[in-house]
């Protein structure tokens, strides 16, 4: 489904944010958390993807709050880009931005969560925070917070081949939630991005297919 731009009102300032909307009623709401690279053409198909799939979604673009639609290549250069943007705006403010955005489309239904990378990360965090149904792919940053409890339905994935999280990292984030539904591919970082050199096309649509089951199982639309 085709996603437009709309304007979000955050605790820190208005903001832009993708929005896609399915055809048929919603079956709850999905707030898509961006990687470091800002709300690009992958995060922006990500949000028409689950539109397709009869969910409200929507993406934050936190990088607005330091300049207008901010976005990096997967290289070095948008790398270190990204990394400084985030470090600047911190995982508090982010999270406010994501308690916008369910605040803009819980009149559908109830709103999970789905982040990449460090908006993985970020995800684990409105899991921990906001008590929101989350999912996280290849949240390389959790481990700091495993000290936080899981309030809601939790479901991570991620990838053997992983250089950014390495086998003893997964070890203690599996041994540190034991209530959440973990999935590891056999695949590197980034492996459900098309854009990224480590991109798996046949891992992404199962693990695709894991998080619409577990959306299926724990958000559901209004009635009537």
């Amino acid at each position: 489904m085709k996603g437009h731009s709309i304007s979000l009102m955050t605790p820190s300032g208005r903001i832009s944010a993708w929005r896609a909307d399915p055809p048929i009623p919603p079956r709850g709401a999905i707030v898509v958390i961006q990687e470091i690279f800002g709300v690009n053409a992958h995060i922006r198909g990500v949000v028409e993807r689950f539109a397709a799939h009869g969910y409200t979604a929507i993406a934050p673009a936190f990088f607005d709050h330091f300049g207008h639609k901010l976005e990096f290549g997967y290289d070095e250069d948008g790398v270190t880009k990204g990394r400084e943007l985030v470090e600047k705006l911190g995982f508090d403010k982010a999270v406010a931005d994501v308690q916008a955005s369910v605040d803009e489309v819980d009149e559908v239904g109830h709103v999970g969560v789905v982040g990449y990378c460090w908006g993985g990360t970020v995800a684990f965090l409105c899991n921990t925070r906001l008590g929101l149904p989350a999912v996280s792919y290849y949240g390389g940053r959790t481990v700091p917070f495993l000290h936080e409890r899981a309030r809601a339905p939790l479901l991570m994935h991620f990838g053997v081949n992983d250089p950014h999280i390495p086998p003893e990292d997964q070890a203690k984030i599996i041994d540190a939630l034991p209530q959440a539904e973990m999935h590891i591919w056999p695949a590197g970082h980034g492996f459900n991005c098309e854009a990224r050199a480590d991109y798996n096309a046949d891992v992404a649509k199962q693990a695709l297919e894991r998080t619409l089951s577990f959306y299926g199982h724990h958000l559901r639309g209004r009635v009537g």
